[in-house]
């Protein structure tokens, strides 16, 4: 009685392992992975229901779904649609330890803000599921500063990268420019010095002391700067070159501060296409450096976003 109940056992093991290969097969054969599809075309199911209806099928539906956003983000047309975004989610519902997929939507999901925002809600996942990957970071990190307009909230998500395994050398770097542009040169110089205090890597701190003499350079750029508008209300007029601020009966500085901290033969210039007083070794200023285009384009979405908000 006991090994034919065994015996049954096993059998019952071997045909649902067979059904399953069977109906396994079949999915696959059933799916178009040639065509380029019309978002019409794509069934997808309701996120909530989404993995029950799988039938245990996970990986499965998430790689047909995965096939299915690439070809429609594939065309010209379709790119950065409300579909894609929806089946990059129901993927992530299927089988949220899936990769790929996560940063798909941070680069792909970039038409408007709402779109940048499910991106963004995605990445969130995958940080949640991933948590020493440091791409899904630094994506976020990117769509919130350069999309969103959130320096500070970017840098909050970039500080989760230090630390972690491949994460590249300029991020804290990058953490400091971004803290710096709301919270001041003061605020970047203490986040730049806690590292340098708390890393043993030799190489790490060179690239760190780096940082530091660019914001001390920054802030005598911006000391200039007084002087230029001191100037300005003097004279009635802006200065030709740096070195004007030395001149005349009565000059608004007896002296330049050096534009190196630790080179000789560097120079305060203006710059050739903004007019900005730059040290002619970093020859541009300590921020992030955003196209006028780009620029237009966060003031516009910022706008839309207190609209949509009612603020």
């Amino acid at each position: 009685m006991i090994k034919t109940t065994a015996r049954a056992k096993q059998w019952l093991s071997l045909a649902i392992s067979l059904i399953a290969i069977a109906t396994t097969g079949a999915a696959h054969s059933r799916m178009d992975f040639m065509s380029n599809p019309e978002p019409a075309e794509i069934v997808v199911p309701p996120r909530r229901f989404a993995r029950l209806m799988t039938l245990g099928f996970d990986a499965t539906f998430a790689d047909y779904y995965w096939m299915r956003a690439v070809q429609l983000s594939g065309g010209e047309e379709n790119a950065d649609t409300d579909a894609t975004a929806g089946i990059l989610e129901t993927i992530v519902e299927i089988n949220p330890w899936v990769d790929h997929p996560y940063r798909f939507a941070a680069v792909w999901l970039t038409s408007s803000p709402a779109i940048v925002e499910r991106a963004n809600r995605l990445l969130e996942i995958g940080i949640a599921h991933h948590p020493l990957e440091w791409r899904n970071r630094y994506h976020l990190g990117f769509n919130q500063f350069f999309y969103l307009d959130r320096p500070l909230l970017a840098a909050d998500t970039l500080e989760g990268t230090i630390g972690l395994e491949r994460t590249p050398r300029y991020v804290p770097r990058l953490i400091a420019r971004l803290r710096s542009s709301q919270g001041g040169l003061a605020v970047a110089s203490a986040f730049i010095t806690q590292l340098i205090e708390e890393t043993d890597d030799e190489f790490q701190k060179a690239e760190l002391s780096k940082a530091l003499d660019e914001i001390e350079i920054e802030r005598r750029a911006r000391f200039l700067d007084e002087a230029r508008e001191e100037y300005w209300r003097r004279k009635g007029r802006d200065i030709e070159r740096v070195t004007d601020l030395l001149t005349g009966p009565n000059p608004v500085l007896e002296r330049l501060p050096r534009a190196q901290l630790f080179l000789d033969g560097f120079e305060w210039i203006l710059h050739e296409e903004t007019g900005v007083i730059v040290s002619s070794f970093y020859r541009s200023r300590y921020e992030l450096h955003v196209t006028p285009s780009d620029r237009a384009r966060q003031k516009r979405w910022g706008e839309m976003r207190k609209r949509q908000e009612g603020v």
